[in-house]
């Protein structure tokens, strides 16, 4: 990874995600009814999307958290001069839950939309979309349908990709779907939700590095 760091504002992170559901149509040729948001860095993406969306349609997208982790767990990482260092292998810490008391809504149906803050090794968005892959085929299973009978659709969208080469790919299908705010060469992006100091400084650093 490029040694240089990229300041990121909140302004910046809303424009783009306007920009990109311009740009992409987002709500007109692919619109989702289920967002999935993983934590912690879509949590926010993932809310500002759904103000968009819903200005589109009139109403409110559900999303779902799931969290995965592939960064390596390193003292003070993300802040400071510590980069995040990704891993090798991607650890699932929370999963799907609708509703409570174990049950699941339906997954079968929908047009689901995975939201990210970065795509960097790929890593992460492949691990979710197969353990999504996972449950559809089980309640298409359960439902006495055959595989991708229920012409569930999934697309990815992340509000940074990295240009460099991934470690694995998405499937075909999921790649039609694939929606990035923006492009960048790879460098050490600090998100404003990464910054512990003065707000207003990591700001004014953004304007300096856009």
């Amino acid at each position: 990874m490029a040694d240089s760091k990229l300041h990121i504002s909140y302004n910046q992170i809303h424009q783009l995600i306007d920009y990109a559901v311009k740009r992409f149509r987002l709500g007109d040729d692919y619109s989702p009814d289920l967002m999935i948001a993983i934590g912690g860095g879509g949590f926010i993406p993932a809310r500002i999307l759904r103000s968009f969306l819903k200005a589109k349609s009139g109403r409110n997208i559900p999303i779902q958290a799931i969290g995965l982790s592939l960064y390596e767990e390193l003292a003070n990482a993300g802040q400071g001069g510590v980069p995040e260092v990704p891993g090798v292998q991607v650890t699932k810490t929370q999963w799907l839950n609708f509703g409570g008391a174990d049950s699941l809504v339906s997954l079968l149906g929908r047009k689901i939309l995975i939201v990210d803050e970065v795509d960097d090794s790929r890593k992460t968005l492949v691990y979710a979309v197969a353990e999504l892959l996972k449950d559809i085929r089980a309640q298409e299973l359960q439902a006495g349908m055959s595989p991708g009978a229920s012409n569930t659709e999934i697309g990815v969208f992340v509000v940074y990709n990295k240009d460099k080469p991934k470690a694995e790919e998405l499937p075909e299908a999921v790649m039609q779907h694939y929606y990035p705010a923006a492009t960048t060469p790879d460098r050490w992006l600090f998100f404003p939700w990464d910054c512990t100091t003065d707000i207003g400084v990591h700001t004014e650093l953004s304007k300096r590095d856009s």
